[in-house]
């Protein structure tokens, strides 16, 4: 596993939740219903949102996530997190016109603007997704880019989706270089260039991450 809380990591932790990951596919999914967990984050992975036919967990996964935000339980879906909550509110999931992998600013609406993503206003997220999707019925669209209209969307006070990175921090980023080798290889990706404004800016991006986490769990 190579997408992990990062930077959202501490900020749980300090308020007393006990974080368990489930690698869907892998683990039991029965075991994750039976935990019934307060707050479910739904990570990002190389896969598409729409891929059932490769990978059936996804239809689990989906009935899950759709079935939380039903219920009005907290979930924050992060890349294809964000794609797979998308679909379980009955949006399409689709390939976008281009990749967008690294650093880059995304603009936010007028809601997005005094939502928890305000503390990324006016600075180079991490974006590393190839998919998009269209905004669900009853979603409030949070932020953009010129490749990807839809980067966040908030549904009710329970639910956020974003498809850019905020939970990016400064430590287990090589991780993220290594794991996503032949993405960045096909893309025509500088690793080292990549690594390098990791290391300039992935620190900042930590508190800001944490900052944005905090208000959220305030809602």
């Amino acid at each position: 596993m190579f997408e992990d809380l990062g930077a959202f990591e501490p900020v749980l932790a300090a308020r007393g939740y006990v974080l368990r990951y489930h690698d869907i596919g892998v683990h039991d999914f029965a075991q994750l219903r039976a935990q019934e967990p307060d707050l479910l984050f739904v990570l990002g992975g190389p896969i598409g949102a729409y891929e059932e036919d490769r990978y059936p967990f996804l239809l689990e996964e989906l009935a899950l996530i759709e079935e939380r935000l039903q219920a009005k339980q907290p979930v924050f879906g992060i890349c294809l997190g964000a794609q797979l909550m998308a679909r379980a509110l009955g949006a399409t999931v689709y390939p976008g016109p281009a990749k967008e992998i690294g650093f880059a600013p995304v603009t936010l609406s007028a809601e997005g603007s005094i939502s928890c993503l305000r503390h990324f206003k006016d600075t180079s997220v991490l974006h590393w997704h190839g998919d998009t999707f269209d905004l669900p019925n009853g979603a409030i669209r949070l932020a953009s880019t010129a490749i990807c209209r839809n980067q966040a969307f908030a549904y009710g006070d329970h639910a956020l989706a974003v498809q850019f990175h905020p939970e990016a921090g400064d430590v287990g980023f090589e991780r993220w270089l290594i794991g996503h080798a032949m993405e960045l290889s096909q893309a025509g990706m500088d690793i080292n260039h990549l690594r390098e404004e990791g290391k300039q800016r992935l620190s900042r991006l930590g508190v800001q991450a944490a900052a944005c986490l905090t208000e959220w769990l305030r809602c």
